[in-house]
């Protein structure tokens, strides 16, 4: 009964430890439910996709220096209520994309990103 138990207990164990090792960075801004996160996580849920953003080089390198959200607010989506969030960037080499928009689900999960806010 006691070696069930330990070979039970280190097959838990395994599997809890590799699933947190695959876990990415972001893997605290997916949630589930529908209760409306703080408007905080989903900064710092925002943020953290704007560095990956400028990581992956799908943004300019000035925009690392961006570290607050310009605005953020509940606007009506498609299906519901979002959470849009615009940071601005100053820096940004092209004048028409120096805001850029995202956009999460109430609960806080990403929707989308854009400099159009649409």
């Amino acid at each position: 009964m006691n070696k069930t138990f330990l070979v039970a207990t280190a097959f838990v164990a395994t599997l809890t430890l590799s699933s947190a090792a695959r876990a990415g960075a972001d893997a605290s801004c997916h949630f589930h439910g529908s209760k409306p996160a703080a408007q905080a996580t989903v900064v710092q849920c925002a943020t953290q996709y704007k560095n990956k953003l400028v990581e992956s080089g799908k943004l300019d390198r000035s925009w690392q220096a961006v570290t607050q959200a310009d605005r953020i607010e509940q606007v009506d989506g498609q299906r519901s209520k979002e959470w849009k969030l615009s940071f601005k960037n100053p820096a940004a080499p092209d004048k028409a994309k120096d805001t850029l928009y995202l956009f999460y689900s109430l609960p806080g999960n990403f929707i989308a990103a854009n400099h159009t806010g649409q």
